[in-house]
């Protein structure tokens, strides 16, 4: 018993280290990745994609903008250390007036007109708060905040157009992998046929030529074959450089989209979301804002502002001694003629809001034409993706009956392989009509800015 205790005892205790030493080895490289969702590579893409950190970096920007712009609320305090010197008559005479050591002899005009060179060292804390600036902080603040906001859409746009490419690039795997399989089992059907015609040959019942057009057409089935797996590599280099990674090899996808919807949701639909979700026309009404604000600002210099200042000084030659003052003011401005640079700084942005509006009607109708043309896209795709799914079913019974008579002696063998190639290229024709509607479906989402709510749903497909 004692015995068994122990080695039960060890067992576990050689498990746990185990568990331990897996742990401390565990793959993190993304070449260990075995399978991948869509909703894996996208989350992948959005954190790994070189554009969606490049769009990072100009949202925290504006965040600092909008701190700079802040600063103009809180009063600003300086402090300066200064040294001088001088035999400037009035800078001499001044220097030691601040310095508090003016004797009845300074007051000789020898002394005043050609006196001797003086030094001085000033510390100086300056203070200065606009009171009323006309409203120009504020503004500025506004203006802050929005471009904060835009570039926060401008980050969305990018996020939505990864995430577009992302899919593409999976479904692109997808159709070489698919492309593959039918190419394989095409090439697997063509080898049984021609060691089917080598056994009629051998019978007499066919010519050699029959058993030489085999071996030609399935040679070209071969040729096929090593070009889609030469396609299938480069569509999984595109799909690991959209996930911001280097090439991690071939992974098995698990996301699969077999079939199509019957139909899609009518145009107005998507032409609602396109014109309440697209974040780039969220970003031009902002900037709209952005532009009456710079009205509003260049209006202003019309205003009077008012300023205030104060000022605290130590001045000492020696630092044995010294002498301090300060300094309390306030500063009231009005422009009374600025050579018309007020009228046309309103001017100007006056201009500069008309321009937003005319970009913001212009991105509306711009969205309108690609919702359009995204949408009748994927309509003309889905219909197709039906063509071809019927034709694969009527290819299927052509061959078998081509097959039969075939064997039967009743049809050559030219009318076999062109059955077989029939075949093949109804199934490849469904398999790309397939793809063709995806990626359009994943477009007319784009274009609608609905990006993540199709993820969402693809990653549900089964």
């Amino acid at each position: 018993m004692v015995v068994t205790a122990i080695c039960l005892w060890a067992a576990l205790f050689a498990g746990h280290l185990a568990q331990l030493w897996a742990a401390q080895i565990k793959p993190s490289s993304h070449g260990d990745l075995r399978s991948l969702s869509l909703k894996d590579a996208v989350e992948t893409a959005l954190r790994h994609n070189p554009m969606i950190s490049a769009s990072r970096y100009l949202l925290e920007s504006s965040r600092q903008r909008y701190i700079q712009a802040r600063s103009g609320l809180y009063p600003h305090l300086k402090i300066s250390e200064r040294f001088t010197r001088t035999t400037n008559p009035m800078w001499a005479f001044g220097t030691k007036l601040n310095q508090e050591s003016i004797t009845r002899q300074d007051f000789d005009p020898r002394l005043l007109n050609d006196p001797d060179a003086i030094d001085n060292f000033q510390t100086a804390i300056s203070l200065t708060y606009p009171l009323y600036d006309r409203g120009r902080i504020r503004k500025g603040i506004e203006q802050a905040r929005l471009q904060r906001e835009a570039a926060s859409l401008s980050l969305e746009t990018v996020r939505q157009e990864v995430a577009v490419s992302t899919v593409e690039a999976y479904l692109n795997v997808l159709l070489a992998k698919e492309e593959l399989e039918v190419l394989a089992k095409s090439l697997e059907t063509a080898r049984a046929h021609h060691r089917m015609i080598q056994a009629r040959y051998r019978s007499g019942l066919v010519v050699k030529s029959d058993v030489l057009r085999s071996q030609v057409h399935v040679a070209q089935l071969e040729q096929d074959l090593q070009q889609a797996r030469a396609g299938l590599s480069v569509a999984f280099s595109a799909l690991w450089a959209t996930l911001g990674k280097e090439h991690g090899g071939e992974v098995r996808l698990t996301t699969s989209f077999d079939r199509a919807p019957r139909s899609l949701p009518p145009l107005q639909e998507w032409l609602k979301k396109a014109f309440d979700r697209r974040p780039d026309l969220e970003r031009a009404k902002k900037e709209l804002e952005i532009a009456g604000k710079e009205l509003e600002k260049a209006k202003a210099e019309y205003y009077p502002a008012l300023y205030l200042s104060g000022a605290y000084e130590i001045n000492t030659e020696d630092f044995d001694e010294s002498a301090n003052n300060y300094t309390i003011g306030a500063v009231l401005e009005l422009d009374l003629f600025s050579g018309f640079r007020t009228r046309a700084r309103v001017k100007e942005a006056k201009a500069g809001v008309e321009s937003a509006k005319a970009r913001v009607e212009g991105l509306k109708l711009k969205i309108g034409v690609e919702v359009r043309r995204s949408y009748h896209r994927a309509e003309s795709a889905l219909a197709q993706t039906r063509v071809a799914l019927s034709a694969i079913g009527q290819a299927e019974e052509a061959l078998r009956i081509v097959r039969n008579r075939y064997e039967s002696g009743l049809f050559h063998l030219v009318q076999l392989l062109d059955a077989e190639t029939a075949l093949q290229r109804a199934r490849l024709n469904y398999i790309r009509a397939l793809h063709q509607f995806r990626v359009a479906e994943a477009r007319l989402a784009l274009a609608s800015g609905v990006v993540f709510e199709y993820v969402s749903d693809m990653g549900r497909s089964k």
